[in-house]
């Protein structure tokens, strides 16, 4: 017989223990993407300079970032705007592709923008080079190929005011 696992009776053995346990469980990476639509109800995409198709705005979490948090960092380096989520939309697990390994994938609520706000805005780095308030369906368009169910998710969460959980690509439930 293997010796009992400690308790957290002791407290030094027990952090060695569930540290030993952290460091061999997985690691995922988390994007964090925001739906933020204007009084019209167009959704708001931007253009990376970094890759081929438009998406919309937010990026990835870094070591130990909340994911509203990372929705928080991304659009104050990339637009200058600062907006709490309200809420969660679509969570999707993205299975391994190319050199990736697989990741969550978030949308949350990014609610509506001012108009004033909406025509002032501006890439504020270099990492993007335009946006765009644009209809849902022309937004279906512009965005890569395997955004657009994430983003069709969204919108029907939206609608129908319950979050969506996805598995690459395909609604769960």
């Amino acid at each position: 017989m293997g010796t009992a696992a400690p308790t957290p009776d002791d407290p030094e053995a027990w952090t060695a223990y569930l540290a030993e346990g952290n460091a061999r469980q997985a690691r995922k990476r988390v994007a964090v993407d925001l739906l933020i639509r204007d009084t019209r109800g167009r959704v708001l995409v931007v253009n990376p300079a970094y890759k081929p198709d438009w998406d919309l705005p937010g990026g990835m979490s870094e070591a130990n970032e909340a994911p509203d948090d990372t929705a928080r960092r991304e659009l104050r380096e990339e637009l200058g705007l600062d907006i709490v989520p309200c809420g969660l939309l679509v969570v999707e697990w993205v299975p391994p592709h190319g050199p990736w390994d697989d990741q969550l994938a978030f949308i949350l609520d990014g609610g509506t923008i001012p108009d004033a706000e909406m025509y002032s805005l501006r890439p504020h780095d270099a990492e993007l080079t335009e946006v765009a308030m644009v209809s849902s369906h022309k937004a279906e368009r512009l965005l890569r190929a395997r955004l657009v169910p994430r983003f069709r998710a969204a919108m029907r969460a939206l609608e129908n005011e319950r979050p969506c959980l996805m598995r690459d690509g395909q609604l769960l439930g």
